[in-house]
C-alpha cells in the first residue's frame, strides 16, 4: 500500500504533535515533516514532495491565503488541505477559488480527519459537513466545475442574504413599501429599514431602486429564491 505523504503546517505545537500522531497511527498515512511557519515551506516542499499539504489558515502574522495561490502554481500536483476552527463562507470560496482540494475542522472527529486526507488524496474535493448541505455549496460547485450562465460572484453575492433579506429584495422588486413589507412578515418597520440596510451593504448598491433592478436582473438571486422557500421564517 503507498502511503499518503503529509506536510503539515500548523503553528499550535499541541495540536501539530496531536496531529501527527494520529497520522502515523495509520499504516497509508504519514507525515514526512511538520512546522509551525511557513517560512521553509516550498523548500520542505521540493525535498519531501508530499502528496497532501495540512495547512491551518490562522497561522499568526502569516497571509495563508497568499500561501495557497503561490503554492499551487510552484508546485501543481500538490493537493492542500485547509484546516480551521470555523471557517467562513467567504474563506470557504476563496480558499477553493485559491486551489485548496478541501477543509478539515479542527474540531473533526479522527474518522472524519482521516476520511478527508485519504479522500482528497484520490483527487476529490471535499467541504466541511456543515455546508456541505447549504446552498453555498453551489458556489464551490462552481468554483470548481466552472461557471454556467451565473457567475460564482453573483451567486456568492445572493447566497450571502439571508432568508429574510431574500424576502425583503422580492417584495420591494415588487413595489412594497417598508411598512407593507413589515405587516406582510408580522415585523417592525424598524426591523425592515436594518435589513434594507444590510441588503445595500452586501450587495454594494445605494438606492431601493437599485436593490428592485438587481431582483428583476439577477439570474442568480432568482435561482437563491427557486432553491428555498420564502414563505418560511427564519
Amino acid at each position: 500500500m503507498k502511503n499518503i505523504r503529509i506536510l503539515l503546517i500548523e503553528d499550535n505545537r499541541l495540536l501539530r504533535e496531536g496531529i501527527i500522531s494520529i497520522m502515523n497511527e495509520h499504516d497509508d498515512l504519514k507525515v514526512a515533516t511538520a512546522h509551525g511557519t511557513n517560512k521553509t515551506i516550498y523548500s520542505k516542499t521540493e525535498s519531501y514532495k508530499p502528496d497532501i499539504m495540512l495547512l491551518d489558515i490562522g497561522l499568526r502574522n502569516q497571509n495563508s491565503l497568499l500561501l495557497v495561490k503561490n503554492l499551487t502554481k510552484s508546485f501543481p500536483d500538490i493537493r492542500i488541505v485547509a484546516m480551521d476552527l470555523i471557517p467562513t463562507q467567504d474563506d470557504v470560496y476563496e480558499f477553493v477559488k485559491a486551489g485548496v482540494f478541501g477543509f478539515i475542522l479542527k474540531d473533526a472527529t479522527v474518522k472524519e480527519f482521516v476520511k478527508t486526507i485519504r479522500t482528497v488524496a484520490k483527487g476529490e474535493k471535499v467541504l466541511p459537513s456543515p455546508l456541505t448541505d447549504s446552498l453555498f455549496s453551489q458556489i464551490v460547485n462552481k468554483t470548481i466545475n466552472g461557471p454556467d450562465d451565473t457567475s460564482s460572484s453573483e451567486l456568492f453575492d445572493a447566497v450571502r442574504l439571508t432568508k429574510r433579506e431574500l424576502q425583503v429584495v422580492k417584495f420591494i422588486s415588487e413595489g412594497m413599501t417598508n411598512k407593507e413589507i413589515a405587516k406582510k412578515l408580522h415585523i417592525s418597520t424598524y426591523t425592515i429599514k436594518s435589513h434594507v440596510h444590510n441588503v445595500l451593504e452586501k450587495l454594494a448598491l445605494h438606492s431601493r431602486v437599485q436593490i428592485a433592478q438587481y431582483a428583476h436582473t439577477s439570474k442568480a438571486f432568482k435561482k437563491v429564491i427557486e432553491s428555498i422557500s420564502l414563505l418560511d421564517d427564519e
